[in-house]
Parts: C-alpha cells; structure tokens; sequence
C-alpha cells in the first residue's frame, strides 16, 4: 500500500501544475500582507466591539496598605524612646453606572458599526487584489498566444526562405528578392524573442502579485477565450449598477459612516443629560497581629451609595460637539452620495468600454479574415513564381498587423466582460 501511494506521490509530483485564475487568487489573498493586516484589523476591532459590551459590567477594585507609624514615649523614670505601632487594612469596591445619557449603548452601537466597516474594508483590500490578479493572469494569456502567433510567423518564413533560395539557385528569382525574405525572418525571429522575454515578464509580474516565488516551471491553466466570448452577453448599465450597489464594499462602508455620524450626534447631545452611578464597598483592618480575628470583625465597615454627576455649564464644550456631530452627519451623507455617484460614474465607463471592445473586436476580425484570404492567395502566386518577394511580404505584415490588432481586440474584449462581473459581484474565474 504504501509503495502505491509513493508511485501516485511520484506520479503526480511529475506532472505540471496549471493554475487556474481561482486558484491563483486564493493563493495571493492567503499571502497578501495587505489582505493580512486587514483581517487583524477585523480582529481587533471585534475585540473593541466585545469591550464596549463589557463596559456595562460594574467594576470591581480590592486594596491592601500597610501603614507603619513611630512616636515619643517617656516611662515613668523619666527616660524616652521611640515605640512603634503598624495597622493593616483591606478594602474592596465596585462601581456601576446606571446612566449616562445612552453613552453605553451608542458605544456599543458604534462599535459594531466599525467592526463591520472593518470587514467590508478587507473585502475592498481582496476585490482590488483579486482584480490585479485577473489582470496579471489574462497579460499572461495574451502573452502566450503573442508566443505562439510569433513563433508560427516565423516558421512560416524560415519555409519560405527555404523556397527562395531554391529559386536562387534556380535563377528564378534575383538575389535581391532573397535577401528581403532572409530579412524579414531575421525581424520575425528577433519579434519572437522579445514576445519570449515578454510571456517570462509577465509571469513574472502575475507571481509575485500573488506573493509566490518565481519559478520558471509555472503555468496557468488556458481557457477558451473565444467560447468566453461568444457566450457573454452584452450589458445595461442601469442593472450593472443596481446589482453594484447591493453588493460593493464601498457603498456599505459609506452607508455605515453615515450611521456612525449619526451616533456621534447622539454621543455628543448625552453631554447634556446627567450622568448616574452606584458604589459599594467594605473595608476592615487589624494594629496587633494577636487581636486580628477580633479587629478585623469589629473593624468590618461596609458602604452602599449612589451619586449623580449634572451638567450645568461647560463652556459651551457640549453645544460645540453637537453643532459638529451635526456637521458630521451633513459630510457622511455627502460621501454616501458621492460613493454612489462615483460607482455609477464607474460602472457606464465600463459598460462602454465592453460595447466599444466588442466594436474593435468585430473590425478587428474583419479585417483578419479579410487579410488571411488576401495572404493565402498571395501565398500561392508566391508559390507559383507570380509574386514577388516584395510584394509577398508586404501582405505578410498586413496579415501579421491583423492578427496583433485582433488578439489585442480580444483580450481587450475579454477584460472588460471581467470588469463588468467584477462590478455585478460574479465571481472572478474562467
């Protein structure tokens, strides 16, 4: 059993992992330190949340003091000395607040406000690092087919250079006329290097963004992009941005400080209502350790009361808080209106880069189509001894120009149908 289980280990090991976008992004939120520190943030402001509730306890306090005195004495022949006495005491109190014009309560309320600010912080902290890893996958698919558009350019030169020289020789074609194809090879292949150094950069950028050590045996999964975007649907901004607002982390959190002003309205108007407490306590204490059981009993002194703290005049300190709790409230609602604004402001941009990449993408493969038929054709006069080299490569890089605008059109296409999830709260995966 156990050799089956290294042979599957060894097996499995030997294969080439491909990571997938989901993947790829639960990795980085589980290394981001950004994404860390916000999930600390959410820790410690639960802890301020369940201190607030605590709050409302009452407080207990114990003391203990040793007290050590020395005085004259004279005896009765007239001689003095220093004699010395020592008391010990105990005492244990508790307090409790009975009312302070709702301070507790809107503490505690506010408390839990900012713990839930905190939480939808760290889910704007992951949404800005999920999208940068969408971003960094797809540059790296793009790069890929770069390569491999690329490396089919220039073995499809390397066979027509093959070709002119075999017409050199015949004496079919003139020199001249084989040193543009030898040419055009050496740009195609100098093309395909820099698209190599271009697929290594961008894996590079992808893996550390996800906090992972770069490793040139890394690769991501390939979806379909073509059957990606045959299936996306086109997009309304006016629904976009109604599903954007019930799910986006920025609308809550604006939501919620406008909550929070709220209370800070009502936290600052407590400053005008009395505050009131409850106290006990006892205390007891011994002089002579011999006499202790009988001090400390006959010494037993207990106490209960009640104060109330009211406010008459403060310098205006309460009327200043509450004039700018009230202004607070005026500037937490400006940013909830602003947030939303913004969002919307967002959400039509991206609507319309999606319609307008579509647009681009369409041209885009009109033109491919229409230059692959010209090139195919030019390739059989070129074939044939109809054509020459010059006029051959120039429908070359025509088509060459086609297939980078149309994979460019593309993943431009595909981007932007990622943003407008993004936007709608779907997922981000393939």
């Amino acid at each position: 059993m156990a050799a089956v289980l290294l042979l599957t280990t060894l097996f499995v090991s030997s294969q080439q992992r491909q990571w997938t976008l989901a993947e790829c992004i639960a990795y980085a939120l589980n290394e981001n330190i950004q994404v860390r520190k916000a999930d600390v943030s959410v820790s410690l402001g639960e802890i301020n949340l369940q201190q607030a509730k605590d709050n409302r306890l009452p407080g207990l306090s114990a003391s203990v003091g040793e007290n050590l005195g020395w005085k004259q004495e004279t005896d009765s022949y007239g001689e003095t000395s220093f004699g010395s006495s020592s008391r010990t005491s105990a005492s244990v109190s508790s307090s409790l607040t009975l009312f302070n014009g709702f301070q507790l309560r809107n503490q505690i309320r506010q408390a839990g406000l900012d713990y839930k600010t905190l939480q939808f912080s760290t889910d704007q902290t992951k949404e800005s690092v999920s999208l940068s890893i969408m971003s960094a996958y797809l540059q790296v698919l793009y790069a890929e087919e770069q390569l491999a558009n690329s490396r089919n350019q220039a073995e499809a030169t390397r066979e027509e250079l093959a070709l002119a020289a075999e017409r050199r020789s015949l004496g079919a074609i003139a020199n001249s006329d084989y040193l543009q194809v030898k040419t055009q090879l050496a740009a195609e292949e100098a093309t395909l290097a820099n698209a190599l150094n271009n697929l290594k950069m961008s894996k590079m950028t992808l893996m550390q963004l996800m906090e992972y050590p770069v490793d040139e045996l890394f690769e991501i999964a390939r979806p379909d992009i073509d059957a990606i975007i045959s299936t996306t649907p086109s997009a309304e901004a006016v629904p976009v941005y109604e599903e954007a607002l019930q799910v986006k982390p920025q609308v809550k959190i604006a939501a919620l400080n406008r909550e929070s002003a709220a209370l800070d309205l009502e936290m600052a108007k407590s400053g005008f209502y009395p505050s009131v407490s409850v106290n006990a306590g006892m205390s007891t204490g011994f002089t002579q350790a011999a006499e202790m059981g009988s001090q400390l009993k006959n010494g037993f002194s207990p106490s209960v009361g009640i104060s109330a703290s009211i406010p008459i005049f403060r310098n205006n300190q309460n009327k200043s808080a509450v004039a700018r709790a009230q202004y607070g409230i005026t500037t937490a609602e400006l940013d909830e209106i602003n947030t939303r604004n913004q969002l919307r402001k967002e959400v039509e941009q991206a609507v319309l880069d999606a319609e307008s990449a579509l647009i681009s993408y369409q041209a885009s493969m009109n033109q491919y189509e229409a230059s692959l038929e010209t090139y195919n054709v030019s390739e059989e006069k070129f074939k044939l001894g109809a054509m020459n080299s010059v006029d051959f490569l120039i429908q070359k890089t025509n088509l060459t120009s086609a297939e980078s605008n149309l994979l460019q059109a593309k993943y431009e296409l595909v981007y932007s149908h990622k943003i407008i999830d993004f936007y709608r709260g779907v997922e981000l995966s393939f």
